[in-house]
């Protein structure tokens, strides 16, 4: 199946819906005790993971018959088929534990190997982030777009750190030290999502993380570059794909000498 403009615009209020219902699933629930497990030492999931994200795969699944689902929850795969919804039904889990409000549920709709359709959902936050491929990123229906800063020295930079961090402390480290010496500073959320929604809005100037998966970074990817800012991977000549160790998002101007930074 393949969808042309004047369908994505038609699935796209279908879509936010959906993902609306299910950010009252993490609201109905953040006042409850948290069933936390553990997936990894440090990699957490919750009831309220699992709870998006059964209830996104019933509901995308009714809006695009066909479609097949790439949820963080369930995937035994990391790659996406021709038409596929991946999702990460709580992206900010460890935040979601201690009750911080970066928390966000992240879709995007693949299709041709590559995103056409992206929402963020921050229901704590009240912000809802979307993109369609060549129609522009919007915050609660009003356009994106990234900042206009050109000096590093005048940016505001985003990261977050992998699940391998003991592994990778001494690389982490590096890339942070050079960011705080040579930009306004550093922040980390703690959900990757959150932080490409903010650089498309130009809250961010720069963001950079290693080790993400297709989830983190499917619907993100495409509100920056629809808001007009870059995404590739480190090295600013490497095409960013859903396998890529790292991805480094800016608005554009920036983007060379933050790669710099990262060499």
């Amino acid at each position: 199946m393949r969808l042309d403009a004047q369908d994505l615009a038609l699935l796209v209020g279908d879509a936010l819906a959906a993902v609306a219902d299910a950010g009252r699933i993490v609201l109905n629930n953040w006042d409850a005790p948290s069933d936390v497990r553990r997936k990894g030492r440090i990699d957490l999931v919750t009831e309220t993971d699992l709870a998006v994200e059964e209830a996104l795969k019933e509901s995308l699944s009714r809006l695009l018959p066909g479609s097949t689902f790439l949820g963080e929850e369930s995937a035994a795969s990391l790659d996406p088929g021709e038409l596929t919804w991946i999702v990460d039904p709580l992206d900010g889990t460890t935040n979601f534990a201690h009750r911080l409000p970066f928390v966000a549920t992240s879709v995007a709709l693949w299709m041709g190997g590559k995103s056409v359709l992206g929402i963020v959902h921050a229901p704590a936050l009240g912000e809802t982030f979307h993109a369609v491929a060549g129609g522009g990123a919007f915050l609660n229906a009003s356009p994106l777009a990234v900042s206009a800063v050109d000096r590093l020295e005048d940016a505001l930079v985003a990261t977050g750190f992998p699940y391998t961090v003991r592994e990778d402390i001494r690389e982490l480290m590096d890339w942070l030290e050079k960011m705080l010496v040579h930009t306004q500073g550093v922040r980390r959320p703690g959900a990757a999502s959150i932080d490409l929604a903010y650089v498309a809005a130009g809250r961010f100037d720069v963001f950079y993380e290693v080790g993400l998966k297709p989830w983190d970074t499917a619907a993100g990817w495409l509100l920056v570059e629809e808001a007009g800012g870059r995404v590739t991977a480190f090295d600013p000549a490497q095409a960013y794909h859903l396998r890529s160790r790292s991805v480094l998002a800016s608005n554009g101007p920036l983007h060379e000498a933050a790669a710099g930074l990262l060499a």
